[in-house]
């Protein structure tokens, strides 16, 4: 249910900021309201209070909120609050800020290898992936897990490209083991 309520409601603010022509100014935007919420659970907990009335909560929100967001934006905040939905407000976001980042075709790429990977690796694994995939830019992260032994594992949304050794020696294993002794 929670995944539905980001989609009609993110998709409805990314067709708003498309509409407004507002698109980069309220994905900014929404990256900092993000991490607003990610960094104040008190915030959170104060929008989810059962005993306090949604003009209190919509008011204090246009208060602490006004003059920091867009009309546009606040406005919506607002509404997602009117309708009870505030408990949604950060999956709300992910779903907004994913939604600009396949519009703009932006990948965002998670590569674990077996050891550190110099500055002139990541730029080669950077540009092959440019390469192979339709993203015109892309959000790199690197992670080192020494249990993959050699080789690399990039992950691309669902996609997974596993080249690493650990993998091949499990592969090898499961092909011996299918082996039938005559």
């Amino acid at each position: 249910m929670a995944k539905l309520v980001s989609k009609v409601y993110g998709d409805a603010l990314f067709e708003e900021a498309m509409e407004n022509n507002a698109l980069d100014a309220w994905y900014e935007e929404v990256l900092a309201l993000r991490a607003v919420f990610m960094d104040n659970s008190d915030l959170v907990q104060l929008l989810n209070h059962p005993q306090i009335v949604k003009e209190d909560k919509t008011g204090f929100v246009e208060e602490v909120f006004s003059g920091k967001l867009s009309d546009g934006l606040l406005g919506f905040l607002v509404t997602v609050i009117e309708k009870g939905r505030q408990n949604d407000i950060l999956s709300i976001c992910e779903y907004f800020i994913d939604r600009v980042k396949e519009y703009k075709k932006i990948g965002v790429v998670k590569v674990t290898s077996a050891a550190e990977l110099s500055e002139e690796q990541k730029k080669r694994v950077e540009q092959r992936v440019l390469e192979t995939t339709p993203f015109v830019s892309l959000e790199m992260s690197y992670a080192v897990d020494e249990a993959l032994l050699g080789g690399l594992v990039i992950r691309i949304g669902d996609r997974v490209v596993d080249s690493s050794i650990r993998t091949q020696l499990e592969e090898m294993k499961r092909d011996l083991m299918k082996l039938q002794l005559a």
